[in-house]
């Protein structure tokens, strides 16, 4: 019997301040209330205030955590931030984050930037340095405020995304097999133009004398090169190749489809999902959609999805779980939890 990591506690929290279907109704006329959930299965999105950063709702995610869990944060070893949105260029937001919760100094902290694959990119980390002795305790911190990124007048982007932090604890059990298991990656960067802010880094930096220009695409969708791009139909095919590839390489010998108990992929969208669970022929009551109330949540909409069906009283102690992020990048990964 050896050591290895397993997730033991998830938390998460969303901005106070919604933008519903009936928001966006009132802004874009041509689109109504049904059709937006129609399309996205989407109600309800959080956005954060002007001054709000990734680092208060990680902080709050992280705060809740603590308080619901047996976990002191004196026992945490690592913390690991996944954002797209730091609070700064330098230092790494973990490291504000790190001294903002009083963990300790022995801690190691590092950020870093994936997006939708973020989270099993995340346990893979934490996999590796629990089980190679590095750390027995944990923190894997998602957060995003995409807001920020997203032009009020793009509702191609707008009606998908919301801001929201999670905190898992990944922690070293005594087990005869391993409970995260099966992690498979992959990377093809001849995507990264299509879900993109173009400007902001050190290849296209946003000058104080030149504002960005404003430019409507041939949908009507008004955007700067400051802000969010995102090309929807590539995105589509990418993931339509790209993720049924990476499922079926998550099976073999000793892991069948019929042993999973549910299937959590990155919650991008209800048009999307649904057409990956058709091509894949997984059953509805296998497949877990728990964004309706919050949006694409970036790198956090797998542990929102799982901690929400674990609430409801559906995931539960002993059932495996196929968990598949994918998207910006291009960026995808998987793995099996055993819960």
């Amino acid at each position: 019997m050896g050591l290895h990591a397993r997730i033991q506690a998830i938390e998460y929290v969303l901005p106070t301040n919604t933008l519903t279907n009936e928001d966006l109704a009132r802004e874009y006329p041509q689109w109504d209330v049904e059709k937006i959930f129609g399309k996205t299965g989407i109600h309800t999105r959080h956005v954060v205030d002007a001054g709000q950063c990734a680092s208060d709702l990680a902080f709050g995610a992280c705060e809740k955590l603590f308080k619901n869990s047996s976990i002191g944060r004196e026992q945490i070893d690592f913390l690991i931030l996944c954002t797209q949105s730091p609070d700064y260029a330098l230092p790494a937001t973990a490291c504000v984050l790190q001294d903002r919760l009083g963990l300790p100094v022995t801690c190691g902290a590092f950020d870093f930037n994936q997006g939708c694959s973020g989270f099993i990119y995340g346990l893979g980390i934490a996999k590796g340095l629990i089980e190679s002795g590095q750390a027995c305790n944990v923190l894997l911190v998602t957060a995003e405020t995409y807001s920020k990124y997203i032009h009020p007048g793009d509702k191609s982007v707008r009606t998908l995304f919301g801001d929201a932090a999670a905190a898992t604890l990944v922690s070293a059990v005594k087990g005869d097999a391993p409970f995260l298991d099966r992690f498979r990656y992959g990377t093809d960067g001849s995507g990264a133009d299509n879900l993109i802010v173009p400007m902001g880094g050190h290849r296209q930096p946003v000058m104080r004398s030149t504002a960005p220009i404003e430019h409507t695409d041939s949908s009507g969708n008004v955007r700067t090169d400051a802000h969010l791009y995102m090309n929807g139909p590539a995105i589509f095919e990418f993931s339509m190749s790209r993720v049924p590839q990476l499922f079926s390489s998550l099976f073999g010998e000793n892991c069948r489809v019929d042993d999973i108990d549910f299937f959590v992929f990155h919650q991008a969208n209800k048009f999307m999902l649904e057409a990956l669970r058709r091509r894949l022929h997984i059953p509805t009551e296998k497949f877990v959609a728990e964004f309706s109330h919050c949006g694409n949540t970036v790198s956090s909409t797998i542990p929102i999805a799982l901690k929400e069906h674990h609430a409801k009283g559906y995931l539960r102690e002993g059932h495996k779980v196929v968990a598949v992020g994918f998207g910006v990048g291009y960026s995808w990964g998987g793995c099996v939890i055993h819960w």
